[in-house]
């Protein structure tokens, strides 16, 4: 170390010092700092003797008769009076549980809070092989706030009910005890081979027990979701919170971050959806007043997201009243969630189907009245969904047969046209006849009867589609867990290579494995690429790059299908091996020197031309006269 560096570090230690001693405390500013600290304590010593004085005063009368019955519990009931009030007798007991179960699902309800305290699935598991419980415990919260005459807030997950049972294995009675006179019931019927519980809250007895001012029931309703599918991306990209509006169409939070909203109007259901399975309250009365939360739980290692709910419904403590909901733990399947609208006027409807994402309003319709149905049909017929998803394949390409058939007879129009297009290239050469050379091959193919549009129409026709497909696939439980071939679930990525090592930028947006489905139907789609190129070459100058560009899409389908349901990936793998094979059936069963005489002789019929291509004349003459006085006046400059 040399002479300077010494230095330094010594002015350095000088200069530290210095600020430190300039500003220190002085003795005013200790003592008002220990006055202060005195004070909290003050404080709170005072708050904790007030309290302890309270108690002491509640005893006294039974310390008065009776020194010995002073103890810990006598003093614990006076504290539960004082907080709970006309509910203190519900706010100590043991917690109980009681089954309601059918063919479809396993309902266990607490004595505690009176709440569902867990819903598992039949039929159905994990991606792990475990009975699917949508949650349990402490993964859900139900309760109602309720507030006194003597204005105790009071929150029913804290109180205890007594279970009633009755003839009905399936129907449980949750009573509330309100003072000596007055009752809360909670009453759950599970109906034979449904995926519902009706729910409804009864009330007894409870004018001038509540506060004469309550209108309203104040509830919350909370869950934290389970993963529950392998491929937690996908799975959280579909797991949302969904609520349904009073005449109006379903909603939902935003899915891929924190989100939350205050609603004014009336709602009259509000569903917790995991990909395949969701929990739904309804209500037949509406909720009002509701403020919905969605959280992400990103780090968490069992959840996905914690979704919470805040809601009012209608309530008369001056007449008994019974306030009427339902619940639903159930698989997101569109066949059952679309049957419980069924003799329902539209201003009933639930609409719960659209818990089914099948894209938006532009493609939900394909799926709704053509993919679907026939996706249901081929489903009650067929066990092996490989198989239903090759026939489905072979049905849509059929329907799509007319279109693809006009598309390639365009392109091979323009291919046997590719010699008289070549003698234009070199009859007009260079950027600045780009113009004159363009006209000439679209008055080359008008007058032929060939159209570059003719080619793009079809393919543009069968986008909606192949869109509607790309929703329906990640979606369909009835693909969940379903084997072919070396896929064991073609509901997820059929991974033949993994790993657990985090790769930056390859592990977020291609995945910690290989998929085959995808790989195949990215090799086969680069093949398809390269062999259509080669037919489609009308001997037009490209933009330059356009050839990658052609070569990208199918590249940038490794990314986005890899961690993306296998059975979507096998789709478009068969569409693009039956699409292959019809080009080539075409390419060997239509005679292009026919065709090509055939728009030889259309050049001698007379055109009429159409007016939608006069004005694209007139554009294009306009624009090369703009041209010419450009290169004109740049020419006069130099």
């Amino acid at each position: 170390m040399d002479k300077n560096t010494i230095i330094g570090f010594l002015l350095i230690g000088v200069v530290l010092f210095g600020f430190m001693w300039l500003n220190r405390p002085s003795e005013k500013q200790l003592e008002a700092q220990r006055h202060y600290q005195d004070s909290i304590a003050h404080v709170a010593a005072t708050a904790q003797q007030a309290a302890e004085k309270q108690l002491a005063e509640a005893a006294a009368p039974a310390m008065a008769q009776d020194s010995s019955a002073v103890s810990p519990d006598s003093l614990k009931s006076v504290f539960l009076q004082n907080t709970y009030g006309i509910f203190a007798n519900a706010a100590e007991g043991d917690e109980e549980f009681t089954v309601l179960e059918n063919e479809k699902v396993k309902i266990t309800l607490s004595t505690k809070g009176g709440r569902v305290y867990s819903a598992k699935i039949k039929g159905y598991q994990t991606y792990n092989g475990q009975p699917l419980v949508l949650f349990d415990g402490e993964d859900t919260d139900f309760n109602l706030s309720l507030i006194t005459a003597t204005n105790r807030v009071v929150n029913t997950s804290d109180l205890y009910f007594s279970l009633l049972k009755g003839a009905d294995p399936n129907t449980a009675v949750m009573r509330l005890k309100v003072g000596e006179s007055g009752h809360i019931d909670f009453n759950y019927t599970l109906p034979p081979n449904d995926y519902r519980v009706k729910y409804t809250i009864s009330a007894l007895g409870l004018n001038g027990l509540l506060a004469p001012t309550t209108r309203s029931l104040n509830l919350t309703w909370t869950q934290k979701m389970r993963q529950l599918e392998k491929g937690r991306k996908y799975e959280d990209q579909y797991t949302g919170l969904y609520y349904k509006p009073v005449g109006d169409e379903v909603e939902h939070l935003n899915e891929t971050k924190n989100d939350g909203k205050e609603l004014n109007n009336q709602v009259r259901w509000i569903g917790f959806k995991n990909k395949y399975f969701s929990s739904v309250l309804i209500s037949d009365n509406g909720f009002t007043k509701t403020v919905l939360d969605s959280k992400l739980l990103e780090t968490d290692t069992v959840y996905l997201k914690s979704f919470r709910t805040l809601a009012s419904v209608p309530f008369n403590i001056t007449e008994d009243n019974t306030l009427s909901f339902s619940y639903f733990f159930g698989p997101n399947k569109y066949k059952l969630l679309n049957s419980y609208d069924k003799g329902l006027s539209s201003e009933q409807r639930l609409d719960m189907e659209q818990l089914v994402p099948l894209g938006y309003k532009l493609f939900r319709p394909i799926n709704k009245y053509f993919i679907l149905p026939i996706f249901d049909f081929l489903g009650q017929h067929i066990a092996n969904y490989g198989l239903v998803i090759f026939l489905l394949t072979l049905i849509v390409k059929f329907c799509l047969f007319p279109l693809t058939y006009k598309s390639y007879i365009s392109s091979a129009k323009m291919r046997v046209l590719r010699p008289e297009v070549e003698e234009i290239n070199a009859k007009y050469p260079g950027q600045e006849q780009a113009l004159d050379r363009q006209k000439e091959i679209m008055d080359l193919y008008s007058r032929a009867g060939a159209s570059p549009m003719a080619g793009c129409l079809p393919m543009l026709l069968q986008m909606p589609i192949l869109i509607a497909l790309y929703w329906l696939f990640p979606t369909a439980i009835e693909l969940r867990q379903q084997g072919f071939l070396w896929a064991e679930d073609l509901s997820t990525f059929d991974a033949i290579v993994s790993w657990n090592t985090h790769i930056p930028l390859l592990s977020t947006f291609y995945g910690n494995h290989v998929s085959l489905f995808c790989l195949l139907m990215t090799i086969v789609n680069i093949a398809y690429t390269k062999y259509n190129m080669s037919l489609t070459d009308t001997g037009q100058q490209q933009m330059p790059g356009m050839k990658a560009m052609m070569y990208l899409m199918p590249l940038m389908f490794l990314f986005i299908f890899n961690q993306n349901s296998s059975g979507l990936s096998y789709y478009f793998l068969v569409s693009t091996l039956i699409t292959i094979i019809q080009t080539m059936i075409f390419r060997f069963s239509i005679n292009e020197e026919k065709l090509l005489a055939k728009l030889q002789e259309n050049k001698k019929r007379p055109q009429k031309k159409s007016s939608f291509m006069k004005r694209l004349e007139e554009a294009q003459k306009l624009q090369g006269e703009r041209l010419r006085q450009q290169q004109q006046q740049n020419r006069g400059k130099k």
